[in-house]
């Protein structure tokens, strides 16, 4: 099949026309009830611009105006609407490019979804067709988009013109139609979206382009995106950063993160880095937020938009009117990180005079049922809440449901978040416990509602967390190489001498090509025979290490391949020939070439430094506790290639064992200036490489007070390079 070129994202202007117009045309346009071609013309009823039929069968439809073909209409459209079967599509496309037409949606199916090589040859035809006109396209098999600010409903979801449009700050993209569209449903509750943009088949116009327009709407404050994957990570990266830059959270929830294929990994790393890992790497490259709760991501997208800015970024403040509310909330503060700061002496003085004696004037407070008597004590607490420096936000778990409480707290809730500028989140304390006010706190434009305590506290942890970022020194642009010039021509000169068909490098070569990019390893040298190996001590000095030399052996401590503190000559020789014997007897069928003497690797922490190819993001660099544990721990970070001085230490930091970098229970710290400038050169390694390898395992680096070192290495390499 042809392949299509990488491209960069569109910008909004490319998709302007498409998304909002101002003329739309319906080529299949009908009168017949439930036909497509019926219910979108219907589903336009409300849009503010012009819209046309096309038919020459008929001179109306729907009610609107229709007329033959799209080259005899009184108006160019912007966007035009292809509601006929997939045999149509290539021509209407071609008159819509004579024509000047900005873009189309493509409803139908038959493309390459059916994996049929006639079908995907159809789509690449319309694909290329795209290309050389620059008609933007929608799909094909695609439900179709919504833009609420122009009442346009570009799509032929039935009976959707019965739908009460909201306009807001949320814009929603999806992959799949149907799914994206019970996000879109959430305006039944009272809930603003401007924009609702489905994918289908992403033949041209795909999820990155969307983010990529929607970081420049101005209709547009938050960007909510159903993923089930991309094609190219690079133009994902550049269209997640572009909403980064633009200031726009982009809340993404990623379906299908569960390792489908069944390959076997080689190396360590290759078993710590699955589909999630990527993800969450191309996320933190990005800055987006990655929401791992569908039935969430509405509410979080509605956070974000009405939040703002943390004032301090400190913590938030809990207003209850019931002790075990109180209990349950700060357990679920902590659970996700959120501070809930003791108040401020001002603010404890203010609510003492509210607050009766049997109540609990903290953080979370008690109020007690007797402050929600009167109008001008509720407000109080509010008030004294809103002047503590330390709160970002004011949550209040709400326990009954009743027009008595909800419904009479929840309208001063949000005169509260007005008057104060600050969020005010409301929280059933029973997801299934709506009632009075709920729809109310759904639908203002500054007050909040969760409907779990886990996903408020899930959510202001993430926007805190966003926001802190943002306030952080850029420093994150990759700078001059550290790797001496001309390491990744010598080592694809190393790559280049490998036999035939061979999967892996030995652990000498291995290090050997690593040292080329300054990525240091301990003393040490192959032998053949016990002789050679006792002439090699000799000049490394012991006592040594021993590892066995095997292109079918990739993990030597399974098969007693690893000696360590050798002490004498007599000691080598006898350590050799019992190896020898230990090996053959484990695996016969394995080809021994000798050993390796090593110097005795120094005591220092153990981590490993790994590295995958992911199909879709590209090199992926992952760092954890090494040795044996990195298995069973898997205490592990990962990011995308190459990686700064900054991102090195953000992924350390994020380590669980990094207590033990820093000097855990008196122990001397290691040099992580040291660590920091391996990584960033095995990083750089690995940029250079994504077309010769496979999986990199460095394990263990061991780290010291003075030194960082390569004690072992593993590079798997690609096969379909060589045979290419």
């Amino acid at each position: 099949m042809h392949k299509t070129e990488k491209r960069s994202v569109y910008d909004y202007d490319d998709l302007r026309r498409l998304i909002a117009p101002e003329v739309v045309a319906v080529v299949g346009a009908s009168s017949t009830p439930g036909s497509f071609g019926e219910r979108t013309l219907s589903n336009m009823r409300g849009f503010s611009g012009k819209v046309f039929g096309v038919n020459p069968k008929y001179t109306e439809a729907a009610g609107f105006r229709c007329f033959p073909s799209i080259s005899e209409l009184p108006t160019p459209p912007d966007c035009v609407i292809i509601a006929l079967a997939a045999p149509f599509v290539e021509d209407v496309i071609r008159e819509c490019a004579k024509c000047n037409v900005g873009g189309v949606i493509v409803f139908a199916s038959g493309f390459a979804e059916t994996g049929t090589e006639e079908n995907k040859a159809a789509q690449q035809r319309i694909i290329d067709l795209g290309r050389e006109t620059g008609v933007r396209i929608v799909g094909p098999n695609c439900v179709g988009l919504v833009n609420t600010t122009l009442g346009a409903g570009l799509n032929f979801m039935p009976n959707f013109y019965k739908t009460k449009l909201i306009d807001g700050p949320v814009s929603v993209i999806s992959q799949s139609g149907g799914l994206g569209y019970t996000l879109f449903q959430g305006m039944e509750r009272g809930i603003g979206i401007s924009k609702y943009l489905a994918s289908g088949n992403s033949c041209d116009v795909d999820v990155c382009d969307y983010i990529s327009f929607l970081a420049d709407d101005p209709g547009t404050k938050v960007i909510v995106c159903l993923l089930e994957g991309v094609k190219d990570g690079d133009r994902f990266v550049e269209a997640a950063q572009k909403a980064y830059d633009r200031g726009k959270p982009l809340l993404v929830y990623k379906m299908g993160v569960g390792e489908l294929s069944s390959k076997t990994a080689m190396s360590h790393t290759g078993t710590m880095v699955g589909s999630r890992e990527a993800f969450d790497a191309a996320i933190a490259r990005t800055g987006a937020i990655a929401i791992n709760r569908l039935d969430g991501l509405l509410e979080a997208a509605n956070f974000f938009a009405r939040a703002g800015v943390p004032r301090s970024g400190k913590g938030v403040g809990v207003l209850a009117t019931s002790g075990g509310a109180a209990v349950v909330t700060a357990d679920k503060a902590e659970e996700h990180g959120v501070v809930l700061p003791p108040l401020a002496q001002k603010t404890a003085e203010k609510l003492g005079e509210i607050v009766p004696g049997f109540g609990s004037v903290a953080n979370p407070s008690d109020l007690t049922a007797e402050v929600l008597k009167t109008k001008e004590s509720f407000v109080g607490c509010f008030d004294a809440f809103a002047e503590d420096p330390s709160f970002d936000a004011i949550i209040v778990p709400l326990v009954f449901a009743s027009p008595e409480s909800s419904g009479a707290r929840t309208p001063l809730m949000c005169e509260m978040a007005r008057k104060t500028g600050l969020p005010i989140v409301g929280i059933w304390m029973n997801d299934w416990l709506e009632g009075p006010g709920s729809e109310v706190l759904d639908a203002d434009t500054r007050a909040c509602i969760f409907r779990s305590s886990d996903r408020c506290f899930e959510t202001i942890a993430l926007w805190q967390e966003w926001h802190r970022r943002r306030n952080l020194p850029k420093d994150k642009k990759v700078g001059a190489r550290l790797s001496p010039e001309g390491a990744a021509d010598k080592a694809r000169q190393i790559f280049d001498s490998m036999a035939p068909g061979a999967k892996s490098l030995d652990e000498t070569t291995a290090k050997q090509l690593l040292a080329k990019y300054g990525i240091a390893p301990l003393k040490e040298a192959f032998a053949a025979t016990a002789e050679d190996a006792v002439r090699e001590a000799g000049k490394i000095g012991y006592p040594v290490a021993m590892k066995i030399v095997s292109p079918d052996i990739l993990h030597k401590t399974e098969v007693g391949g690893v000696k360590l503190g050798i002490p004498d000559e007599a000691s080598l020789r006898a350590a050799v020939e019992e190896m020898f014997k230990s090996v053959s007897a484990k695996l016969p069928q394995a080809k021994i070439d000798g050993v390796v003497v090593q110097e005795m690797a120094p005591n220092g922490v153990e981590l490993v430094v790994g590295a995958t190819i992911d199909a879709q993001f590209g090199p992926l660099i992952a760092v954890g506790l090494g040795g044996v544990m990195v298995e069973l721990l898997k205490d592990t970070a990962v990011r995308l290639a190459p990686l700064t001085p900054a991102d090195v230490s953000e992924m350390l930091e994020g380590l669980k064992c990094y207590p033990l970098l820093t000097g855990f229970r008196g122990s001397e710290p290691v040099d992580l200036a040291a660590l920091t400038d391996l990584i960033v050169r095995f990083s750089e390694f690995v940029s250079d490489m994504p077309d010769r390898i496979a999986e990199v395992d460095v394990n263990p680096v061991i780290v010291t007070p003075d030194r960082a070192v390569c004690v072992d290495a593993l590079i798997a390499v690609n096969n379909k390079k060589q045979e290419g």
